[in-house]
């Protein structure tokens, strides 16, 4: 690992960091892909990436990962292998284009970690703590989305979306306990961290979960807040976004700046 960098300038000096977690089938790629055609609709330069992977030898360990050919040597292991792609992840990826200006909308970060080979796999929370703090190295997520439904909803959709000739990955093979394991260890990720952490409902219209997230983007990264709030939805500290009946919006009209912040890690 290359020695630490300097501290990430604060919005609106640098490009926002967006991460979506939750469970397999709750639409985090979908969604992802929904928000940076809104960004892009109003003159902002965005990005989508992925984890594990996002960058060529990140890809490489995804393989590995996803293929459970290391299952076998335990969690922590696991942690570790994530741990290298992410660090592969940030310098080559995520970091440059943040400093670029660029907004970067990851599906999947390090609270995936915390659930996976944490709540589930049982690795010690100082470990995962130390080995966060290190890889990272102070890039942190300004907003994260949480994408909750129940796990047996969510696995149905995976099946659902899945291609005849593929087979389930490491983590989708999992029995239905693991996947219920994963969703409350979300849940309590986004309850501990409320500044950061937006639960959204995604059990909703693909449609009304992508205008939930575009609100709490606009009343918590730009300084002018949203145009209009979603109907049914309530903006408190970690509360649970109830996507509204959709609507149309001016795609021409451009947000608001973002947000400034004061620390590199605000939101995180």
């Amino acid at each position: 690992m290359p020695a630490a960098q300097a501290p990430l300038p604060p919005l609106p000096h640098r490009g926002a960091f967006i991460t979506l977690e939750g469970g397999e089938g709750a639409g985090k790629t979908t969604q992802a892909r929904r928000l940076a055609e809104k960004l892009r609709a109003r003159a902002i330069t965005a990005i989508t990436t992925r984890e594990p992977g996002g960058s060529p030898r990140a890809e490489v360990l995804r393989e590995i990962l996803l293929s459970g050919l290391i299952k076998d040597l335990g969690a922590k292991a696991e942690a570790i292998v994530f741990a290298a792609a992410r660090i592969d992840h940030i310098d080559h990826t995520i970091r440059p284009a943040l400093l670029a200006g660029t907004w970067v909308i990851c599906d999947r970060f390090a609270d995936s970690t915390r659930a996976y080979q944490g709540s589930f796999g049982g690795v010690d929370p100082g470990f995962l703590e130390v080995l966060e703090r290190t890889t990272l190295d102070g890039v942190r997520p300004d907003l994260t989305f949480v994408l909750d439904l129940p796990a047996e909803v969510g696995l149905a959709r995976a099946a659902a979306r899945r291609a005849p000739e593929t087979t389930t990955d490491r983590f989708e093979s999992e029995a239905l306990g693991f996947h219920e394991t994963l969703r409350r260890s979300y849940l309590a990720i986004a309850a501990a961290e409320p500044e950061r952490c937006v639960v959204v409902d995604a059990t909703a219209d693909e449609g009304e979960v992508a205008e939930a997230i575009w609100d709490a983007v606009c009343s918590r990264l730009f300084a002018e807040g949203a145009p209009r709030k979603a109907e049914n939805s309530r903006e408190s500290s970690g509360s649970t976004r109830k996507p509204g009946k959709k609507r149309e919006q001016d795609e021409a009209h451009p947000a608001p700046a973002p947000r400034s912040t004061s620390s590199s890690k605000t939101l995180a």
